[in-house]
């Protein structure tokens, strides 16, 4: 079996590293975070591991999972490439992010490493749901083709459906990404700013959220987009969505923006332009 070193240890690493433990595709080594406390408790949760404080302690592995913020990444590897023995045998390392590609490994490829990265389209609200909703997820992957083949296969054992995303276009992919979940948020919290600002009671705030959100989910995934679109744009009524533009905008200049932009996009979606 495969070992498995793991530097950066937040709810994506671990979802991953436990996922594999106990499937048996790799064996969790040595875990490297942001303090020794949080690798021991991170070595709890995944169920294996040894939890190190310094890229120095980590020891040789097959394969090197870079699960830090995006932002970290490039640092993480070269600090990585530069604790490594000079006589250290070439390893697999990848890392999570959606939007950034394998080169920011480039301290490790020069070192004779395949490089990769692998994002996977699921909300990592906590280890626990994760592990539970991980059967199904999409998996993007990324860089050399034979770094991405051991990363499809032990992908795919955990459940993944694993496919290519090419290096230039990971930002419009993970954009994507960001469309489909981060906004969502963001539109309920403006509607139900709206909806306060206009009088609707506090109390039948948490029920429309609830009744709304439910009815639009089961007919974009019954239905698909276009046919689940309702309001003025799915009847290309411009003049409705003009007024409303004009009172979003002036109860808040950011959202009135939004409403254009996305009343724009509706139409073009509906064929009304």
């Amino acid at each position: 079996m495969r070992t498995l070193n793991l530097v950066g240890a937040g709810r994506v690493g671990q979802t991953l590293a436990r996922l594999w433990q106990q499937q048996g595709s790799f064996a969790v080594q040595d875990v490297l975070t942001t303090s020794l406390s949080r690798a021991e408790l991170a070595c709890a949760s995944i169920g294996a591991g040894r939890a190190v404080d310094s890229p120095q302690a980590l020891r040789p592995a097959d394969v090197w999972m870079l699960a830090v913020p995006d932002a970290q990444i490039a640092a993480a590897a070269q600090a990585l490439a530069a604790a490594l023995p000079a006589d250290a045998a070439p390893a697999l390392a990848f890392h999570c992010s959606g939007a950034l590609g394998h080169g920011l490994l480039a301290p490790l490829a020069e070192r004779g490493w395949q490089t990769a990265s692998a994002h996977c389209i699921l909300s990592f609200a906590s280890v626990d749901a994760a592990v539970a909703q991980f059967a199904g997820t999409a998996c993007a992957l990324e860089g050399d083709p034979a770094a991405c083949e051991i990363l499809r296969v032990a992908f795919t054992a955990i459940g993944a459906q694993c496919f290519g995303v090419a290096t230039e276009h990971k930002l419009l992919y993970h954009a994507a990404a960001v469309f489909a979940t981060n906004f969502l948020p963001v539109l309920q919290s403006v509607a139900e700013d709206a909806w306060r600002s206009s009088g609707v009671p506090a109390e039948l705030i948490p029920g429309l959220r609830r009744m709304l959100l439910q009815n639009a989910v089961a007919n974009i995934t019954t239905l698909g987009p276009a046919a689940a679109l309702t309001g003025p744009a799915a009847r290309g009524d411009t003049a409705a969505i003009a007024r409303q533009a004009q009172a979003v905008t002036a109860w808040d200049a950011q959202a009135g923006a939004a409403y254009e932009a996305l009343s724009a996009l509706a139409l073009r979606m509906a064929g009304k332009t």
